[in-house]
């Protein structure tokens, strides 16, 4: 019973955590330490290899990886040595830091109530928190549709994806993968900048993110069924435009999410006020409108769900648990 606990619970509590208070923003959060880190490793390694960008960014990768799973493992060692209940209680805090479906639906649905009251900048200014493009040229229904791509693209990034990691490593396993892909939103951009100096951590970030997006586009097909979408036309649009994106991963859920809407997504998109010819993904059924900004999240925790159940399966089948 008792490596069930251990083995279970902090990834069950972990998202019960999350899905009630997820990440306050008046206390510290380990991510945001882990941001903090990479901004000042990389003005370390430029400084001393001013030539060598790919090694410097590698040095780095290495060093961010180290230290976000060498603390946490080094506190849960602690706690579990001390009692059973305070690794698993601390262990639940960890992974409900690593898991962000609550901020991610609270940062959409500013986008959402903007909208609604008629405020347009203000919406404007509620989706720049949460995308990396320039926001100033949008429209309304380009504020939508960059809400709405956001919350399908995190779905696998921000919920399931480390979900996946805790099954495999608990926290310690989340926090590796979220170094990894703290590092790839800061870093791999590509760009003059960081086209060497963040290779190795966007190459990183494609290598972990690879099964994780597929398996999570799969279930978000079925979540699309259970919350009576257009689950044939999720699958279809999965199936056509799953790799219409830089990324080998992005457009997975992506790709699920604009044929469960009925809407088209992605296109060319400005960046650092550069534009950038991006293909789209689904079709153009209908102009997308602000209620899909719910129905994003209404299948980003529905998938969450099926996820949670998976990983806690197996979770529990990993530690030699017969259920």
């Amino acid at each position: 019973m008792k490596p069930f606990l251990a083995a279970v619970l902090p990834l069950l509590l972990g998202f019960c955590l999350d899905c009630l208070i997820g990440d306050p923003y008046s206390l510290p959060h380990p991510i945001r330490l882990i941001g903090t880190a990479i901004a000042k490793l990389e003005v370390f390694f430029r400084k001393r290899l001013p030539t060598r960008e790919c090694l410097a960014g590698t040095l780095l990768g290495m060093m961010v990886l180290a230290l976000s799973t060498i603390l946490p493992a080094a506190l849960l060692a602690v706690c579990y040595h001390i009692h059973l209940w305070l690794g698993i209680a601390v262990e639940s805090v960890l992974c409900c830091y690593l898991l962000a479906a609550k901020c991610l639906r609270d940062e959409s649905m500013k986008v959402h109530a903007a909208l609604t009251k008629g405020d347009v900048e203000g919406a404007r200014q509620a989706v720049s928190m949460i995308v990396g493009r320039d926001t100033d040229v949008l429209d309304e229904r380009g504020i939508i549709k960059a809400a709405v791509e956001t919350v399908a693209e995190n779905t696998s990034d921000g919920v399931t994806a480390p979900m996946v990691y805790i099954m495999l490593g608990g926290a310690v396993g989340g926090f590796f993968y979220k170094a990894a892909n703290t590092m790839d939103s800061m870093l791999g951009y590509k760009n003059d900048k960081y086209l060497h100096f963040g290779r190795f951590v966007a190459k990183l970030d494609d290598v972990l993110n690879f099964i994780p997006s597929r398996l999570t586009a799969l279930l978000m097909i079925a979540a699309a069924f259970l919350l009576g979408l257009d689950g044939k036309g999720a699958c279809r649009i999965w199936r056509r435009d799953r790799l219409n994106h830089a990324s080998p991963n992005s457009a997975q859920t992506e790709a699920v999410c604009a044929g469960a809407l009925g809407v088209m997504l992605a296109g060319d998109a400005y960046y650092f006020g550069q534009l950038y010819r991006k293909p789209t993904i689904g079709d153009n059924l209908r102009p997308i409108e602000n209620e899909d900004i719910c129905r994003a999240n209404a299948l980003m925790y529905v998938t969450a769900l099926l996820m949670l159940l998976l990983c806690a399966a197996g979770r529990a089948v990993l530690w030699g648990v017969i259920l």
